[in-house]
């Protein structure tokens, strides 16, 4: 082939950009062709999670971002914002214009817990509520933050980043990047008290140490642990004696649970062997939720016991993990949330190979793992579309120049960002920022977005 072999990568996360990144280290780059990258992107701007899935008073997790300004620095890596997968650009047309496509979409909408009363007024997705306080354009511009005492479901970082922003107050984030919307709605929240269920013990948390730690970090918090609470059976034991963090988490945990209660201004309780079976309802909004006591049945997991707690609360935040959505002309296993495929090569109801299509991250395997486990997924995918370019498997676009998607686009006069445009979109956030005193400001509306882009 006397052209750089040309890829298409649906979502420009961390997931497209590690995608990217391995594509460029493989041997298709040295061995005379190189390759060729569009990362096409939904939003005016670049980094999927990091930007809209990463509570904004994690500077370090978004450090990352640095690493990956690096790759979509490299001269063989386009980026395309503000463009949707199957209304501006369907995978006909990206099969007519690139030798490969790949599929890096994440995922962002709230797994379902069906239990009586989720349905109520005051009952939410983690997911949109994290939507809104990341200032994604695509979201209300307001949320209702008047419950005093408030449920969290679910024991993994997600549960605690809710907690978190919903224990601290609007001027402890307000040196944060959140938007002016986000810091008038936090500053009216009235949650004292934050209580998050966990239907196992400590030792199944899904907590990472440094997150649990964190809450500690906060002048404005207060984490209580029930001492009754602290329950190990041997195969939890197990699990702390051959897992590190497992361990780091438990001591946590217990450490919280010795404390006598302080005085702060939010208070975050921490709940385990309490499963949540029902969200309690008056006039149809949220009034309570009922858990079931549960207790360690000798393998780590728990069984039932009969017994059942009410809880008085005024919201119910659902964090029972993220799904992915369906996306079109491909296949989609509704119950994972991922689309079947083979080490990243997609797969029909036959088992058979869709040609030259592929995923990576978390619509390759479900959303599980942090930020960093999909560079694995990237490298395994990258190798099946090297494998089969080398076999020759990949079909030959009806027109593979760097100009076919451009004018493509133009033709559509449809608008987009680049790589350059996020610069723009970058110094003027910064800027805004500066005015106030902080790194950044996030800038919510798309519209705006755009107009930041394109530097008008």
């Amino acid at each position: 082939m006397n052209r750089p072999l040309r890829v298409a990568i649906i979502g420009a996360g961390p997931a497209g950009i590690y995608a990217a990144d391995a594509l460029m280290k493989s041997d298709t780059a040295t061995c005379g062709c190189g390759v060729s990258i569009d990362l096409f992107e939904r939003m005016p701007a670049p980094f999927g999670l990091i930007r809209y899935g990463v509570a904004p008073d994690h500077p370090r997790i978004k450090g990352i971002v640095s690493a990956l300004h690096k790759v979509l620095d490299k001269p063989q890596v386009r980026l395309l914002g503000n463009i949707d997968y199957g209304s501006d650009v369907t995978l006909d047309d990206l099969h007519a214009m690139y030798d490969a496509v790949i599929f890096s979409t994440g995922a962002n909408a709230d797994r379902p817990l069906n239990i009586p009363g989720i349905e109520l007024d005051g009952s939410y997705g983690a997911a949109d509520f994290v939507s809104w306080y990341d200032g994604h354009p695509d979201v209300p511009r307001e949320w209702p933050l008047e419950a005093e005492s408030v449920a969290v479901l679910g024991v993994g970082n997600v549960a605690l980043d809710v907690a978190r922003v919903l224990a601290k107050t609007g001027d402890e984030l307000l040196r944060t990047e959140i938007p002016a919307n986000v810091y008038d709605g936090l500053k009216a929240n009235r949650a004292t008290d934050v209580h998050v269920f966990g239907r196992r013990g400590p030792a199944q948390a899904k907590f990472t140490p440094l997150e649990l730690k964190e809450l500690n970090h906060s002048p404005t918090i207060e984490v209580i642990v029930d001492p009754e609470d602290i329950d190990y059976d041997e195969a939890s034991e197990a699990a702390r004696r051959n897992s590190k963090i497992v361990d780091q988490v438990a001591n946590i945990i217990q450490d919280y649970a010795l404390r006598d209660p302080g005085e702060s201004r939010g208070r975050i309780h921490l709940h385990f062997f309490e499963n949540p079976v029902e969200v309690l309802g008056e006039d149809g909004k949220v009034a309570g939720l009922r858990t079931e006591r549960t207790e360690l049945d000798g393998t780590g997991n728990v069984r039932g016991t009969g017994r059942f707690n009410e809880w008085p609360v005024q919201a119910v935040y659902r964090a029972v993990g993220y799904l992915s959505q369906n996306i079109a002309k491909l296949p989609f296993d509704e119950q994972a949330g991922t689309i079947p495929n083979e080490a990243g090569r997609v797969t029909g109801d036959d088992g058979a190979h869709f040609p030259a299509t592929y995923v990576t991250g978390w619509i390759k395997r479900g959303p599980v793992g942090l930020i960093g486990s999909t560079k694995g997924d990237a490298n395994e995918t990258v190798a099946c579309l090297i494998e089969d370019f080398d076999a020759g498997r990949l079909p030959q676009p009806e027109n593979a120049t760097q100009d076919a998607i451009i004018e493509f686009l133009d033709a559509k006069q449809h608008p987009y960002t680049t790589w350059d445009g996020w610069y723009k979109l970058d110094a003027y956030e910064r800027g805004l920022g500066e005015d106030e005193g902080r790194e950044r400001v996030k800038v919510v509306e798309r519209e705006d977005m755009l107009r930041a882009s394109h530097g008008s």
